[in-house]
């Protein structure tokens, strides 16, 4: 499902009304109606208060409280606007549901007795806003989040930004939105993903191709989607059809990561995982692995890669394996610096660059231009942060700046997008949600996962799910959002049976078989 910012929406709805000839006037008849219907759905019929500014989405409003109205409602308009400011749409509304008569007061203003008992419509605004919201309107709004009463947004929650989701100075706290056409960037990330509560599309006539056009380069991925994207597998298979991966990870006293890593590579799907870890650590994971095997690599005497274990590493990916994993547990000391930066510009398999392998990389990004083969990047947001510092200091990761911070969470799609297109990478920005880029601009939300996946390892997880989707046949984009969709799908599963506090990552991986299941439902 595609996903649209305020200008790609502005632009649809005027191509719906210009190129095909159905009048805006008949799309806001349709939307105003889809709200109505949508309160008569889910509330006993009471009393309705609708805040209407004066645009379109007040028009929108003041065609849902007609509807409210003629069903024997009890409803209330407060028009936020002078009616010589109203625009032309919205203008036709108010004076049909004025000689209906719909109650309509001009007023900007709350009390406690228009909310008692009351179910609010939020028409003030919609997805057209770019200034913060000023006096009287963040009044108003604070005085309706203060309140107990249900609050359904039309379009967007007044005060949330469509294009990032961000909180523009004040705004409404939905329960739950009832959207046009497509959904809005705003409605998927935070914090305007929780100011819009439930969220409900409808279909107001839009054309089809207008709404599935590929000039929109955001989208959602949807179940049926990510099922159409899991690989059959034949009759006739054997292992050697579903890839070998390599996951190069783990140091003194992060087996662990190393570990979740390759489980979670083999349980989706790779048909041979080998890990590549410390040769002093190698007793430690032949005592702890089955189906996995194991490469012990040169080490500095301390658990630590050494630059010698770049020569039996290359070897191995030359003749043997089909993708490469690295960075969970690996620790960032000089001398994994100097491997992964190699390997990066060398190898020429596939690779998913996570943890400290990101951190090794940090303050020297241009190596991805010289890499010979597909790279994914699987960063949280302190990762992301250190891929674009300037690291001035040339030695260890340069530090994380909360400025920056605050820059990546605000715009978390742009940043994506951005750093994929410039470095000609695969970027899967974790977080609640995940965004994934890749280099010529197309960007997917992430619509899977839950809170309790905030827990230690979950990332190495993932970087072993996306692996395998890699070694599977997968190209990498599709390989990096199915991988983080069926993450997600496996964590909620797991949430279910855990509960969202007591979530670890092994959990995850244990979920991973339900998870795949419920997505290619053939049995064998």
């Amino acid at each position: 499902m595609k996903v649209v910012t305020a200008e790609e929406m502005r632009d649809i709805d005027k191509r719906t009304i210009e190129d095909y000839g159905i009048p805006g006037l008949v799309l806001m008849e349709r939307a105003g109606l889809s709200v109505a219907l949508k309160v008569k759905e889910l509330f006993e019929k009471k009393k309705v208060i609708v805040l209407a500014g004066g645009g379109n989405n007040g028009g929108d409003g003041i065609v849902a409280a007609r509807n409210l109205f003629n069903w024997g409602w009890n409803v209330k308009v407060l028009l936020l606007s002078e009616e010589q400011r109203l625009s032309p749409d919205c203008l036709a509304q108010f004076r049909i549901a004025r000689k209906m008569g719909v109650h309509i007061e001009p007023r900007d203003t709350l009390n406690a007795g228009d909310l008692h008992g009351a179910i609010v419509i939020d028409a003030v605004i919609g997805t057209g806003l770019k200034k913060p919201v000023k006096p009287p309107i963040s009044e108003l709004i604070r005085a309706l989040n203060k309140s107990d009463a249900p609050v359904i947004a039309v379009d967007i929650p007044s005060g949330i930004s469509s294009d990032n989701g961000g909180v523009l100075g004040d705004a409404v706290l939905a329960d739950c939105t009832v959207t046009f056409g497509l959904p809005k960037v705003g409605h998927m990330l935070p914090p305007g993903n929780k100011h819009s509560g439930r969220l409900f599309i409808e279909d107001i006539g839009f054309p089809k191709e207008l709404l599935v056009s590929d000039a929109l380069g955001v989208y959602a991925l949807e179940k049926h989607d990510a099922g159409a994207l899991l690989p059959e597998r034949q009759a006739d298979s054997y292992k050697g059809d579903f890839g070998h991966v390599l996951v190069v990870a783990g140091s003194r006293g992060k087996t662990g990561a190393a570990l979740m890593t390759a489980r979670a590579c083999l349980r989706s799907g790779a048909g041979m995982v080998t890990l590549g870890v410390p040769e002093t650590l190698s007793g430690i994971f032949q005592g702890r692995i089955t189906e996995e095997m194991v490469l012990p690599l040169p080490d500095t005497g301390k658990g630590i890669l050494s630059d010698k274990a770049y020569s039996p590493l290359a070897d191995f990916l030359d003749r043997k394996a089909d993708v490469l994993a690295t960075g969970p547990g690996l620790t960032s000391g000089p001398t994994v610096v100097r491997l992964i930066k190699r390997l990066v510009e060398t190898i020429t398999v596939p690779m998913v660059l996570d943890a400290d392998a990101l951190n090794a990389i940090s303050g020297g990004t241009g190596v991805f231009k010289r890499a010979k083969s597909p790279v994914v990047l699987t960063p949280h947001l302190g990762e992301m942060a250190r891929l674009l510092a300037d690291n001035s200091r040339k030695t260890g990761p340069p530090p994380v700046s909360s400025d920056l911070l605050h820059t990546i969470k605000s715009d978390k799609l742009g940043i994506a997008r951005s750093f994929a297109k410039k470095h000609g990478v695969y970027l899967v920005l974790k977080g609640a949600p995940s965004v994934i880029a890749e280099p010529e601009g197309e960007v997917c939300i992430n619509t899977t996962g839950n809170p309790g996946m905030a827990t230690a390892g979950a990332g190495d997880v993932l970087t072993g799910m996306i692996a395998a989707m890699l070694s599977q046949g997968l190209q990498p984009f599709d390989a990096s959002v199915f991988g983080v969709y069926l993450h997600g799908s496996a964590g909620d599963a797991a949430a279910s049976a855990k509960g969202v506090y007591s979530l670890v990552a092994s959990d995850i991986i244990e979920h991973i078989p339900s998870a795949l299941s419920a997505l290619r439902c053939k049995e064998y």
